[in-house]
């Protein structure tokens, strides 16, 4: 791009080609203006031959989850409460896109609210399976080679899980490394923004170009962020040490995905640590239940109140449940999750990564719901920063995740730790 072997409104074209050919049974995309995109396109090849400055992703397409407002395009959250809702104003992370020279394709679809009730989006490996979610349609747009890059959020599972079925590279980065502000808020304690793409180079580009301080945000913390892009480029100095949890819901792995794991393991030998975590550890998982369900409860309380009528059967019970936690229970769990941040924070100074799985296996059917998030969900509510590389296949031919955890603010040392990893198993299976 940089050098004019290729152009803006090449790639935008070909973007718009492809999406036009295949989205029909595969529905990413909530909107698109294709001539918007265009102009965006020529206005970035205009910039380029006048010999101004760049930015690290000049005339780049990137997909945005349909939560996160973009001013002239309509956010509308995955519901039709908010069908054609328009705003002026951009989200942090979406003015930082702009000043990098991204080309802001659309919206993608997302799940209600972002939260358990799925949407039309379908699995571009196989249409009968689901894209995961809440961050459907943008790991169904880089699987489909809509976009080379999309953003998501994550809330428990919402942007590792649906890259591993999708077959994508997925990073939620530390939390408060990229600004919320300008983001649908369903807890102001969980909701982390994340990235899909095709590489680890490429999600860890994107990953640079949107991440800073953002006062408004109260997660956003002002000092320098971790180079992710140097990250994902850089040789370990030495092999890393890593740790796998035997966690009591690892018995929900598919049998096919516990083997592909044991196989994992076997190769990587002496360099992972087994480990038999206190039961305290996987009591987390209700403690981050507990938080996200108080939280959107009260975050979106209006919606709730005066359009309980159009809110789906899925979320309902969910919100009916939510409404009964005390403040005081919602208190109790804020201080556990304070407390596993602290132990996890102990906990790498021993070991560079924990090796996980990104999901329980293979996509589920669709209209199953998106899949079980629990393998997210003990690092989403510690702010851990998550990868999750596409190196596995299923028994019917869909893609599996491996998901590497590291620790806070460490996150080019993850991704360093995620090259090796992906060239290790690469030179393993030769």
């Amino acid at each position: 791009m940089a050098a004019g072997r290729l152009s803006s409104v090449e790639l935008v074209q070909s973007c718009l080609d492809r999406i036009k050919a295949t989205d029909d049974p595969i529905k990413a995309w909530v909107f698109l203006d294709p001539d918007a995109a265009l102009a965006q396109a020529l206005e970035c090849d205009r910039i380029r031959k006048s010999g101004m400055a760049l930015g690290p992703l000049h005339g780049i397409p990137v997909g945005l989850k349909d939560i996160i407002d973009t001013g002239r395009m309509p956010t509308q959250r995955g519901t039709p409460i908010f069908e054609g809702r328009t705003t002026d104003h951009f989200a942090r992370l979406a003015e930082h896109l702009r000043e990098a020279g991204a080309v802001i394709m659309g919206k993608t679809v997302t799940t209600e609210l972002a939260f358990v009730h799925a949407n039309e989006t379908r699995n571009p490996h196989n249409t009968d399976h689901s894209p995961g979610g809440s961050s459907s349609g943008s790991a169904a747009a880089v699987a489909a080679q809509h976009v080379p890059l999309a953003i998501g959020t994550q809330t428990n599972g919402s942007v590792i899980r649906p890259a591993s079925f999708c077959g994508n590279f997925g990073f939620k980065p530390t939390r408060g490394v990229i600004s919320r502000t300008g983001v649908l808020q369903t807890s102001v304690s969980l909701d982390q923004v994340g990235c899909f793409g095709r590489t680890l180079v490429d999600v860890a580009l994107l990953t640079d170009a949107i991440g800073g301080y953002d006062q408004h945000d109260p997660a956003s913390f002002a000092r320098p962020r971790p180079p992710m892009a140097v990250g994902a480029a850089a040789d370990v100095p030495v092999t890393p040490d890593l740790a796998w949890f035997n966690l009591p819901f690892n018995d929900r792995l598919s049998d096919t995905a516990r083997e592909a794991f044991d196989e994992v393991l076997d190769i990587l030998g002496p360099q992972v640590t087994r480990m038999e975590p206190a039961d305290t550890l996987s009591n987390l998982v209700a403690v981050q239940a507990r938080i996200h369900e108080y939280e959107i409860a009260q975050h979106q309380a209006e919606v709730f109140e005066n359009h309980w009528d159009q809110i789906s059967e899925t979320l309902k019970p969910v919100i009916t449940r939510a409404r009964q936690i005390t403040k005081t229970e919602y208190e109790d769990a804020l201080e556990v999750k304070a407390s596993a941040e602290s132990f996890f924070a102990d906990f790498f100074v021993e070991f560079d990564a924990i090796i996980a799985p990104a999901a329980a296996g293979e996509a589920v059917k669709f209209g199953n719901g998106t899949g079980d998030p629990i393998f997210c969900t003990l690092w989403t509510l510690a702010g851990l920063p998550c990868v999750t590389l596409p190196l596995l296949v299923g028994e019917i031919g869909l893609p599996m995740g491996v998901q590497l955890i590291g620790p806070a603010e460490k996150d080019d040392r993850l991704l360093r730790t995620a090259r090796w990893l992906q060239t290790h198993l690469a030179e393993a299976a030769e």
